[in-house]
């Protein structure tokens, strides 16, 4: 491992450490559902690569990550290919534009597979502990007591490194790529959540990937998930 890795892991565990080391914290209450899972659900900002850090958790605590196969599933519900929805993946279709013919197909389009989506959510949240990354996963189960919400977040100058990097893009191309998706991401938390919400708010636990990397931000999750796995006496 580099030893600039290394050093952030380290910082992180120290960190996880601190944070849980108090056994009262997070103590279940009386309205704690025991049977439910615990479901880690990992918001982002565009260009943190978050899959990478569902990778890692998913190898850390043995249970399964969805993220890609959210579409998959939608658009086996929605009887048609994945390759028909996922344009339509956390995107809004202009709101200014929906009288054309065209862009209310695409909102049409847009709401269905949302719907499909929340679904897919609610079925793999309430069955069994996994990892969701975005989709509004940690609004559609914010009725569940044992959701661990997280937000993952860098510099922009980290993220455009990483979009370059992925995406083989020059660094305008990115950066313009990055505030699309994310304005993407923001509208879709307005709209699916009748404002209620925001991309950013209201987590559990907001990480900055530039500072801890992807095995520390691993570590600090795992730790919330293993606390919780103990207060329910699954561990």
């Amino acid at each position: 491992m580099p030893k600039k890795d290394k050093e952030k892991a380290d910082v992180s565990k120290l960190m996880a450490r601190d944070m849980y080391a108090n056994d009262a914290l997070g103590a279940p209450t009386e309205d704690v559902d025991p049977d439910a899972p615990v479901v880690i659900s990992i918001a982002r900002q565009y260009g943190t690569d978050a899959h990478e850090i569902g990778i890692a958790l998913q190898e850390r605590l043995g249970i399964p990550l969805y993220d890609n196969e959210l579409l998959i599933r939608a658009a086996k519900r929605a009887d048609t290919v994945v390759e028909k929805v996922a344009p339509y993946d956390e995107v809004v279709a202009a709101e200014m534009m929906a009288f054309l013919p065209d862009r209310f197909d695409a909102r049409t389009v847009a709401d269905k597979l949302f719907e499909n989506l929340r679904q897919v959510i609610l079925d793999v949240g309430s069955s069994e502990s996994c990892i969701i990354i975005g989709r509004l996963s940690d609004y559609i189960l914010r009725d569940n007591p044992n959701l661990i919400s997280v937000y993952i977040t860098a510099p922009l100058e980290e993220r455009v490194e990483i979009v370059m990097k992925r995406r083989g893009l020059s660094e305008r191309k990115a950066l313009k790529r990055i505030k699309h998706m994310q304005r993407n991401r923001e509208l879709f938390y307005k709209r699916y959540s009748a404002g209620k919400t925001k991309l950013r708010l209201d987590k559990d636990i907001t990480l900055n990937r530039a500072l801890f990397g992807v095995e520390g931000c691993c570590e600090i999750i795992a730790r919330a998930y293993e606390i919780k796995m103990r207060e329910l006496g699954r561990l």
